[in-house]
């Protein structure tokens, strides 16, 4: 077809060269460090994160599999996620203590920019805490600057609303529910999606850097502001 009559239809041809697959080395931040998962380095450590006193009982709630009531059973776990491909999987580590959750980039697609994080869980000690916000923000970064992705993907199960609320806060924009997407744990799950593009990156980008600076938190370590109102601003 002529090109001219494309460009009309569908828009002007977007000459994108592709997008670089992970190369899993490590990702460095102010407050959290994210390196391959290691089965021999990170099992023992993870599975006492996932099962400490202070374990939140949903933390595994909606996702495939877990909790895990044996560090035999965690290992194996941690060993098939360590050997995949796509999802890719990386310890949590934050700063200056031990590793303290997982998270994946998955659903790889260098040829048309696309990229996904999930299977994320952290432990109790890091939830709700800068830790999990700059997760967020280094895999994106990495994902649009680094690597040279379009699209970030952030997806859940429908009924999971506090995951639904953490993608709006960290700047996905909602996309909709793919009913009767998938069967998981035996029943149906809708799932929801949310993305941020690389045009939307500058804007989150800015309100990232701006709460995660230590100036926004007090004595105690709260917020000052929030990351939502950067954004608006």
């Amino acid at each position: 077809m002529d090109s001219d009559f494309l460009d009309a239809e569908l828009g002007p041809e977007l000459h994108y060269p592709g997008a670089v697959l992970p190369p899993m080395t490590p990702i460095v931040g102010r407050y959290v460090r994210l390196e391959k998962l290691d089965p021999e380095q990170h099992t023992a450590i993870l599975f006492a994160a996932q099962n400490g006193p202070d374990a939140d009982p949903r933390t595994w709630l909606y996702m495939s599999n877990g909790p895990f009531a044996t560090e035999a059973d965690f290992r194996v776990y941690v060993e098939k996620m360590a050997a995949s491909h796509d999802p890719l999987a990386y310890a949590v580590i934050p700063t200056g203590v031990d590793p303290a959750g997982v998270i994946t980039y998955l659903r790889i697609d260098p040829v048309n920019g696309s990229i996904e994080i999930g299977h994320i869980w952290y432990g109790a000690s890091i939830q709700r805490s800068p830790v999990t916000t700059e997760v967020v923000y280094l895999t994106a970064k990495h994902a649009f600057e680094d690597l040279g992705y379009r699209r970030f993907e952030w997806k859940c199960h429908n009924g999971n609303e506090r995951s639904k609320r953490a993608a709006q806060r960290f700047g996905f924009k909602p996309e909709g529910v793919f009913r009767n997407h998938i069967i998981q744990r035996g029943r149906n799950r809708d799932t929801a999606w949310f993305a941020m593009t690389d045009a939307d990156w500058p804007e989150v980008k800015a309100a990232f850097e701006a709460w995660l600076d230590p100036d926004n938190f007090d004595a105690n370590g709260q917020q000052i502001r929030t990351l939502e109102s950067f954004r608006a601003s």
